[in-house]
């Protein structure tokens, strides 16, 4: 009996040489499964709305406000320096001028301004997800300096896949198997969870060519009538922005380029 007894406190030691674990929830509807002792959690929304965030970043955008509703963002039309976008099913939503197209907030009319945001899947994951110590945005286009800055934290990372219809979608888990496979390689993470491991090994499948992923998907078909092919490849390039948007007082804004943990409480 003293032997099963060590025996189990070595499997038990080995089963836990990481420090933090980092895992993925596939949709908005198994968020409660996954979200437990989780101090950051990244929401990722590749096509469109995560991207978009970003990209409003890079071109000088003050602040995001991600609201669930349309309503909510209904009311910032015509209001002095806000932009307010809406998108649902893919299409701008009647009466905005933008949706969640990147190349809606590429340009100078971007600089300065709020943007209040609305989106089928983005912004309500960021909403069910506001309570948490951190949220943080992810997208293919700032993925290697989400990685770099996952890793300084040293927190459990929960990766939020936005999904489409509270359903899977292979890019989001795509992103969230590219981040895994970095925070992995830096020997200070673990996971547990089978989504985890199917997310690592969608990345590990796709990560030659990730456009050659939406050539196989169903989805591709509605993103060539909606004329959103090109949205999709901008979406998928890596590596495009060093930005993270951060959660602050239910605004998201340009985390600062040095960050310790320090500075997010």
């Amino acid at each position: 009996m003293p032997k099963i007894n060590a025996e189990r406190k070595i499997v038990k030691k080995d089963q836990r040489s990481y420090d933090h674990r980092v895992e993925v929830v596939f949709s908005p509807a198994q968020y409660d499964l996954y979200q437990e002792d989780m101090d950051i959690v990244v929401v990722i929304d590749v096509l469109r709305a995560t991207s978009a965030m970003v990209t409003a970043f890079e071109n000088g955008a003050k602040a995001i406000i991600p609201v669930a509703t349309v309503d909510e963002a209904k009311a910032y039309l015509g209001k002095e320096g806000f932009i307010a976008a809406a998108e649902r099913n893919g299409e701008v939503v009647e009466g905005f001028p933008i949706g969640n197209s990147p190349y809606d907030f590429m340009g100078d009319h971007v600089k300065g301004k709020t943007v209040v945001i609305s989106t089928t899947n983005g912004t309500r994951a960021i909403t069910m997800a506001k309570d948490k110590p951190h949220l943080v945005i992810g997208s293919m286009l700032n993925l290697d300096a989400i990685c770099e800055w996952l890793i300084e934290q040293e927190k459990n990372v929960l990766l939020f896949c936005s999904g489409w219809q509270n359903k899977f979608n292979l890019e989001d888990t795509t992103c969230a198997g590219a981040i895994i496979s970095q925070l992995l390689e830096s020997g200070k993470f673990g996971l547990e969870e089978d989504t985890s491991i199917a997310a690592k090994f969608l990345f590990m499948a796709a990560r030659a060519n990730f456009t050659s992923m939406l050539k196989s998907a169903p989805r591709r078909k509605r993103l060539e009538q909606l004329d959103l092919l090109k949205d999709a490849k901008y979406c998928l390039t890596l590596n495009q922005s060093r930005i993270i948007p951060v959660l602050k007082n239910g605004e998201l804004v340009k985390m600062e380029s040095v960050v310790t943990p320090s500075t997010l409480n």
